[in-house]
């Protein structure tokens, strides 16, 4: 296994996603930062000038949002071609790694604070672009401490992200998102925004209170067939829950205008379904 980037001493790897691979490193003393341990995650891309500079630009738009829902970013490189970054590490892992373990409550809380997350992105005139379980950190899983409590999870991995301006790219560091969690209207060829990040976070709370994506048959194994699936084929919502089912079908929604008008409103639905 690798040893260290930069220096960053890995311990272990935790996951690989679509572009990259994330570690489990310690913490360098320059960062000034008490957590132990950090997460860097070490893109396959390789860096030329103009792509580590975009990466750095994207970051910097991540970090400028200081929103407790988004994951804390510490810093950025590049070693021999190979570009990486850093951000807090939460132990408990991803809605991916441990959705099986929490109640239903907690898991509807997680992504609506995800989607605060999205929405304080979203203010800055970017969209994620890649909303999934596992990008969805948990920082609690269940319990509620008082005056105020924490987060319940936090949005990571901005790798995809791009401002909502049509044809303004902020990153080109990989392929578009997931499959099983892309908007059909992305599929189409429409620009990535509010609208397909809330299609995201309902995807993502579909699979992960359900264990099944929205669109369970999709054939992943062909990219045209999987992608007129997602363009003709309806959604299935198996939520149990009413009140979630249809925030989560609202989300879903062929048409963007009949979907939640911003993340905010779609978390505060969550929230109210639930309770804080």
């Amino acid at each position: 296994m690798k040893k260290r980037i930069g220096d960053f001493e890995f311990v272990r790897e935790l996951g690989s996603g679509n572009y990259g691979t994330y570690w489990l490193a310690r913490t360098p003393a320059r960062l000034g930062v008490a957590d132990e341990f950090c997460a860097v995650k070490v893109l396959t891309a390789q860096a030329t000038g103009d792509a580590f500079q975009r990466m750095v630009n994207e970051l910097k738009l991540f970090a400028s949002a200081r929103s407790p829902y988004l994951v804390r970013l510490l810093d950025a490189g590049h070693q021999d071609g190979t570009l990486f970054y850093a951000a807090e590490y939460h132990p408990n892992g991803s809605l991916a790694d441990c959705a099986e373990k929490m109640q239903p409550a907690d898991i509807v809380r997680a992504v609506a604070d995800a989607a605060r997350g999205a929405h304080t992105l979203h203010e800055l005139g970017v969209a994620h672009r890649d909303i999934k379980p596992a990008n969805v950190l948990v920082v609690q899983l269940g319990g509620e401490s008082e005056p105020a409590p924490p987060p319940a999870a936090v949005l990571s991995d901005l790798g995809l992200a791009q401002r909502l301006s049509p044809g303004a790219t902020v990153t080109g560091l990989g392929p578009i998102g997931t499959m099983a969690y892309m908007e059909p209207g992305v599929a189409r060829g429409l620009p990535a925004g509010r609208a397909s990040d809330i299609w995201g976070l309902a995807a993502t709370l579909q699979r992960a209170l359900t264990g099944t994506d929205p669109f369970p048959h999709l054939p992943t194994a062909n990219l045209v067939m999987a992608l007129r699936h997602l363009i003709t084929m309806t959604p299935t919502v198996t939520i149990a829950d009413p009140k979630v089912a249809e925030i989560v079908r609202r989300g879903l929604h062929a048409d963007r205008d009949q979907r939640p008008a911003t993340a905010a409103e779609f978390a505060d639905a969550l929230t109210e379904a639930v309770g804080r």
